[in-house]
């Protein structure tokens, strides 16, 4: 009876650890320091995303960090009518990777990964290095090139091609925001121990 409830405990502080975003999440070797768990090691899922879609790591974090500042049940904020009333959120945006409902569903119908859910940090990562290399192969965009990878992104690939971010300031502005930390993570990760 006492190791059930000690077990218990133990799953469920593990599990409120992981539900809370990283301290310092523009320090990429202390993220992946404060998720280095058995079954919870972001810096394995960020390495085998890279590995499985040439994506570097430094662009598949700072995609995470961009959309949604690394909490795994973000969503766009809702419009409010009259200060009180909740209205519709903007979009279908959820989880690490804000991937859409539409264009998860597809990449589960490509890949033919049923499970993967948009709040578990390996299958949101996965997906962005999917997405982003279906941008370099539909759009022709490289993949080192952080800028118009992240406006891809934010305005899908038929925006993307028709310049649709042209007439959104907050996708050139998180485009740069993507690009700096890029820059950033790419630096800290050289100097990671491990």
């Amino acid at each position: 009876m006492r190791t059930a409830l000690v077990s218990t405990l133990g799953v469920m502080l593990m599990l409120s650890a992981c539900a809370k975003p990283p301290s310092q999440t523009r320090n990429a070797c202390a993220i992946f320091e404060q998720r280095d768990g058995l079954f919870n090691n972001w810096r394995k899922a960020a390495v085998s995303a890279e590995r499985e879609y040439g994506v570097p790591v430094p662009i598949l974090m700072a995609t995470i960090y961009t959309e949604s500042s690394f909490r795994h049940n973000a969503k766009p904020p809702r419009k409010w009518h009259l200060g009180f009333i909740p209205g519709k959120r903007p979009s279908t945006a959820y989880g690490y990777s804000q991937a859409l409902d539409g264009t998860w569903e597809r990449y589960q119908r490509e890949t033919g990964r049923w499970s993967a859910r948009r709040t578990d940090f390996a299958d949101a990562i996965r997906f962005i290095g999917w997405y982003h290399r279906e941008s370099a192969t539909k759009v022709n965009i490289p993949l080192n090139d952080p800028y118009k990878l992240y406006l891809a992104y934010h305005s899908g690939h038929t925006g993307y091609l028709r310049g649709a971010y042209n007439k959104r300031p907050e996708a050139l502005r998180g485009a740069k925001r993507f690009t700096d930390i890029t820059y950033t993570y790419a630096k800290q990760l050289q100097q990671c121990p491990g």
